[in-house]
Formats: structure tokens, sequence, C-alpha cells
């Protein structure tokens, strides 16, 4: 009797620990904290920065850990510009940690610099207290700060968050922009080896390489196409797809490229946006269509009944699976025709914020077991 009673009670428990998912196989996170350094000489690094932001994360676009892809997430500072509270150590959180890249980029392009007391130690410190890292120690968390002065500017110790930042499980690459030799007089090297971080030097003012392909102005034209496949709805609908056409125009104005890689990354699994598309919302769950008020939907889904509004919201994600689809195998032909031009450049460019840090989070996410296609 005590043994069938213990049986139906470890079945009961295991039971309500599926219910809830605590058996379920828990999803990867990749985290990567951007800190910038603002000041008057940093206009190239910023460029840099918001015209490659759509090549950094499309590096995670085919990373996997066992099965599912992980959860990337974007979080960005910036420092050293006097224009910010000298009590806060001319220091703001621009975004916390966010899937919202759209966000990202806006917030990237609206950057000015400004001034110059520059204080690594500090922001550091600051991004390594306020974020919401996560507690899974199999997760890649990551911070990256680039700037020019001497990393051991500033009231705190670099030392002492570099330290605090991997004791929290948080990696630290530094990206000095100048020589290798400025860099390491200036203590960017030490920073990074503290926190089992990587050490880069870059030209901030280095025009960033692209080469041209055949597949790129379509690629370019789908990744508009598919912005007519989005249904916004809610309080923020209008305005986040409005901010969606407003980062294809940015993408399209700083640099060669930058808009096939934002088109790209919007063909990929981690550009989400349930909080305001209605084709992913009810795709993630997040919404049930039948509980959507009729004020929040846009104009055109009013006039349906239930049957009529699922059946257009069928047809949307259908439009934006094959144009995705389409996207990705121009893509794998633009690839096979920028490798093989690539093995004709004899001497590389000198690295740039997007390939330093490419190549750092890249080697750092496979020591957490993540696998690139």
């Amino acid at each position: 009797m005590r043994r069938s009673m213990l049986a139906a009670a470890l079945f009961a428990t295991v039971a309500v620990s599926l219910a809830h998912g605590a058996w379920a196989q828990e999803k990867p996170v990749i985290q990567l904290a951007i800190l910038l350094d603002t000041s008057n000489s940093m206009d190239g690094l910023i460029n840099q920065a918001k015209s490659q932001i759509w090549k950094i994360v499309n590096e995670f676009a085919t990373a996997k850990r066992g099965g599912p892809q992980p959860e990337l997430e974007v979080a960005l500072y910036e420092y050293g510009n006097d224009g910010l509270s000298a009590e806060k150590g001319h220091i703001r959180q621009v975004l916390p940690l966010t899937r919202d890249l759209d966000k990202v980029s806006e917030e990237l392009f609206a950057l000015q610099t400004n001034g110059g007391s520059e204080y690594c130690g500090q922001v550091i410190d600051v991004a390594t207290r306020e974020l919401a890292w996560s507690k899974n120690t199999k997760d890649l968390k990551v911070i990256v700060i680039a700037g020019n002065e001497p990393f051991d500017q500033g009231s705190v110790d670099f030392r002492k968050s570099c330290k605090a930042a991997i004791t929290a499980g948080v990696i630290i690459n530094t990206i000095h922009c100048g020589s290798d030799e400025e860099g390491r007089k200036g203590f960017w090297k030490d920073g990074a080896l503290l926190a089992d971080g990587q050490y880069m030097f870059i030209d901030s003012n280095q025009a960033v390489a692209h080469i041209d392909a055949p597949q790129d102005k379509e690629i370019a034209r789908l990744g508009g196409e598919l912005n007519g496949t989005y249904i916004p709805y809610g309080n923020v609908g209008n305005e986040a797809s409005a901010r969606q056409a407003v980062q294809d125009s940015n993408a399209m104005s700083v640099a060669q490229g930058s808009s096939v890689n934002r088109a790209l990354f919007k063909a990929s699994a981690n550009y989400r946006n349930e909080a305001w598309d209605l084709v992913d919302a009810v795709r993630a769950n997040t919404v049930k269509l039948e509980e959507v008020k009729e004020a929040e939907l846009p104009e055109e889904m009013r006039k349906l009944d239930l049957a009529g509004r699922k059946a257009y919201l069928d047809k949307q994600e259908k439009r934006r699976s094959e144009i995705q689809e389409e996207i990705r195998k121009l893509d794998d032909e633009r690839k096979k025709f920028v490798a093989a031009k690539m093995k004709e450049q004899q001497n590389p460019d000198a690295d740039t914020f997007d390939s330093a840090m490419i190549r750092a989070l890249r080697k750092q996410a496979e020591s957490k077991e993540f696998k690139f296609e």
C-alpha cells in the first residue's frame, strides 16, 4: 500500500513538473552588452557600429546548442560623453537587454559624440550590476567595450570591475580604437585578460569592406517586401511598424552591404516582433486572436469575422515564410560568390568593429558549446 501511494505521489510530482515545463529543454540565451565611447573623437566608431550591427547579430542566426536556437538579447551603453551626468560618470544606459533589434538600431543612429571623460572601469561596473544577466552558467554573457583613452581612468578601478564581471559569469572583450602599442600601454589588454575576454585593436576610421554580390539588390528588395507581411496591433503597433521601415532606410544610408545584412537578419528566427506584430504574437502564443479587441486591430481586419481574420493572418504568415525562404536561398548563392572573391584578396583590410567583435564572440560561443552552420 505504501509503495503504491509513494508511486502515485511521485507520478503526480512528475506530472506537475512537466506541466510547468520544469523538465523541458531550456532555450539557450546569448546576451551581449555593447559599451561605446561617445567622446568627440569616436564618430568613426559610432559609424562602424551602426552600419555593421546587422552583420554582427547575423553571426548568431545559425547558432544552436543541442536542438533549439538561442534567444539573442542586446544592451547598449554610451560613456565618455560630457553631455551626460558627471555624477553618474558620464555614463548612460541607452537600452537594457532586449530582443528588439530594431530599437537597438534606432538608438545607435541617435547617438552623438561630445567631450570626453572616459571611465571604462565604471561603465563596466554599472553594466554588470544593472543588467538582467542570465543565471544559467551555460548561457553566453558578454560585455564588449570600445574606446580610445587609457582604460584606467576614473574612480572605479577597472581591475575590480572586470573581476566582478567574470565572477558573475560575464566575459569582457575590449576593443581599443588605435594602435596595438597604445592599447597595451593603456591597459586595454589587461582588462580583457582579467575577465577571460579578448583584447583587440582597430582603426575606427577604417572603411568597412564589402564585396558586392549579384544577389545583393534582390536580397535587399525582398527585405523591404517582408514589411508588408507584418500586422501591427495594440498601442505600439503603428509606432513599431514605422520604426521597422526607418531602420530599413538607415541601413541603406550608411554603408554598402548594411541593407543586405539587415534583410538577412529579418529572414532569421532571431527577428521576432511579438510585442507589436500579430503574426509573431499568435505564433508565439503570447496572444489569442479571438481575444484581441477590434480597436487594436488594423483597419483591414476590423471588418472581418474571426474566420476571416484567421485566414488573413495565415496568408500573411505564409507569404512571410516564402519571402524568408527566397532570401535564404539567395544568401546561399551569395556566400559562395563572396567566399570565392575573398580568396582572391591578397591583403585583407585591417580589423574594423564588426570583424573584431565577430571573431571574439564566435570563439566564446563555441566555448559554451554553441555550434554554427
